[in-house]
């Protein structure tokens, strides 16, 4: 569950938003899923935590790729995060990254990603990536 909360005491106000139980099944169903329909992009879904306004602009996302799912070549144009929270994500290289693995990919760095059983991802981007062939 998404929720906005904003601070009641004494400190000055700040808008937040939290995500509750993320690490469950109920936590997981109760975000906002939308497909994330790319060229080259097959069974991926996005939940948008937040994209800067910058010309080149970052991004934080939670990321539900189905069984079989796979994303499109790409290169990274900044640094990118991501933490498996569920599943099973697979490099182009054979790297195999499984539950409470961090991964950092460099700028520069080009790869696509897929599953076989399916996974739940937390990613950060400093910069968008470009697609290549």
């Amino acid at each position: 569950m998404s929720v906005s909360a904003r601070n009641t005491g004494t400190a000055p106000a700040r808008d937040v938003t939290v995500l509750r139980n993320l690490l469950t099944a109920e936590g997981l169903d109760a975000l906002e899923w939308e497909t994330w329909t790319e060229p080259g992009r097959s069974g991926v879904e996005l939940h948008r935590l937040y994209v800067t306004d910058d010309t080149r602009p970052g991004s934080a996302l939670v990321t539900r790729m189905r069984p079989g799912a796979h994303g499109d070549l790409h290169e990274h144009l900044g640094y990118e995060l991501v933490f498996v929270l569920e599943g099973e994500l697979v490099n182009d290289n054979g790297d195999r990254y499984t539950v409470g693995d961090l991964i950092v990919e460099e700028p520069g760095s080009v790869h696509q990603v897929s599953t076989e059983k399916g996974c739940v991802l937390l990613g950060v981007r400093a910069a968008p990536t470009a697609p290549r062939s």
